[in-house]
Parts: C-alpha cells; structure tokens; sequence
C-alpha cells in the first residue's frame, strides 16, 4: 500500500513552562490529544509553578530559528502554531522562517501578550512587531479581550466589541480571527469567529474553577492539530473549544495557585 501524505505535523513556537500546565509542555499534550504530531522550537525556558513565573532564560535568536529550520527541513509540518515569542527579535525572525517558505504554511498565531491577571507580558517593540508581522502572515490568530483590545486599539468590553476587534485584525491581515471571550462577565463565556465564511458565536456554561492555566495555548493548539488533519476551520474551532471546556470541568486541582487543565482526559473512559 502507498504511503499516505503526512499530515497532523505542527511545528509548536513558543516558551517552556516547568510547571506543564502551559506553554510548550500544554501544547504538546493538546495537539497529541487531538491525534497530531507535536514539534517544537522553544524561545524560552522559564521558571515557574502555579504561583507564577519567577525566572526567564530566552534561547538566543539563533537557536530559535535553527530549531524551526531543522525540523521544516526534515520532518516538515502541515500547520505552525505560536506562543510566547518574548521579543521583536524572534517575531521578526519567526515571520522571516515563514516567509521564505516555498509552500506557505498556515499559521495559528496565540498572540502572548496581557497574561489572565492583565500583567502585559511583552513590550511596545514586540508587541508592535506582532501585529505588523506576524498578524498580516495568520490563518487564524486567538487573542484574549485584553490581546485583542491592544492589538486593534479598540475597547473591546462585549460581544459586539469581539466582533469588531476580530473584523479589525482580518483588516489587517489576518485570514481569521477567533476572540475570545473568558474576561468578560456572565454565566457563559462567548467565543467571536470571524472568517471569509462569515461570524460564528461559540458559548459555553462557565465554570467556576480558579485552575485555567494554559488555557490559551491549549486552545490554540488543539485548533492547530485539527486543522493540520484537515479539518474546516468552523468545525476545527468548535471541537477544540468543546475539548477545552471539558478538560478545564476535569482540572485535577494540582498546585497552591492556578493550577494546569486536564489536558489528556479523552485517552481516559
């Protein structure tokens, strides 16, 4: 029998977290939840718990690209997911990689830039360097409220300001957009998809629970598998937010503060 065309490969860019509720770590465990092949270039390793970050060690620029080179050269990928890229330098070089692609990838941007306290995680320069670069080159880019409010320059404080900031980021660039909505107030939690095919509103019942940790790079990640097996958008985006959801209703309690998802709960009965 011939052999099939790979597909399912994601090439993960992003920081390690050593608590594994975020980060590389939560990435690699959402795209082989959803059946996908998990590979890595990593920005950053930091250090840090369900308490916090407590240290930063960036991996030189070099390195970074390196890693993506050798892994596109060989193993290749079917889609390229983003995380936290810390610096103008990486943004740059990571738009570089994909640009000098001969068949573009399609890329899943998670915009890492305002953390679930609102701390801003990165500076004017690189944050600049995001929307200038990395936007414009998206497939689908996932930003929180607080991400999508700086990213646009909009306020975004409801349902009709997610659909907005999602229609404002496809202006600049981006093919699709996917708002989310954990931020805002309400018994429910409403997600914005803005695409060429049109607006979606994806709710959920919110869960009362502090441990959502990770959530955001799982999310993002999970969507990145399912559309590198081939999924449509729509459905990608639906299935990877209704495995989100559950894996945050089994968060298995682990740490003092905001403690990691249940990332691997559909391997168990």
């Amino acid at each position: 029998m011939e052999p099939q065309e790979p597909a399912g490969r994601v090439l993960i860019v992003a920081g390690s977290d050593s608590g594994g509720g975020a980060g590389i770590q939560a990435d690699i465990k959402a795209v082989s939840a959803m059946g996908g092949y998990a590979a890595t270039a990593i920005t950053a390793i930091t250090v840090q718990n369900t308490l916090g970050v407590s240290a930063i060690h960036p991996v030189p620029d070099a390195i970074v690209e390196g890693q993506m080179r050798a892994v596109l050269d060989d193993i290749g990928a079917d889609t390229v997911k983003t995380g936290m890229l810390g610096t103008a330098g990486v943004v740059g070089l990571v738009a570089g990689v994909l640009e000098s692609l001969d068949t573009p990838l399609p890329l899943v941007l998670d915009p890492v830039m305002v953390a679930t306290s609102g701390d801003r995680l990165v500076d004017d320069g690189t944050e600049a360097a995001i929307r200038e670069r990395l936007v414009p080159l998206a497939a689908l880019v996932t930003p929180n409220i607080p991400e999508a409010a700086r990213l646009t320059g909009m306020p975004v404080e409801d349902i009709q300001g997610q659909i907005a900031a999602a229609e404002k980021l496809m202006a600049m660039g981006a093919r699709a957009a996917l708002v989310k909505g954990g931020h805002l107030k309400g018994n429910a939690v409403a997600d914005v998809l803005v695409s060429t095919r049109g607006m979606e509103i994806m709710e959920r019942p919110r869960i009362g629970t502090k441990h959502t940790h990770g959530t955001g790079c799982t999310l993002a990640s999970a969507i990145a598998a399912r559309l590198a097996r081939g999924e449509a958008l729509p459905e990608a985006v639906r299935k990877a937010g209704d495995y989100l959801h559950e894996a945050i209703a089994r968060a298995p309690g682990y740490g003092q503060g905001k403690g990691p998802v249940d990332h691997m709960w559909v391997l168990r009965p």
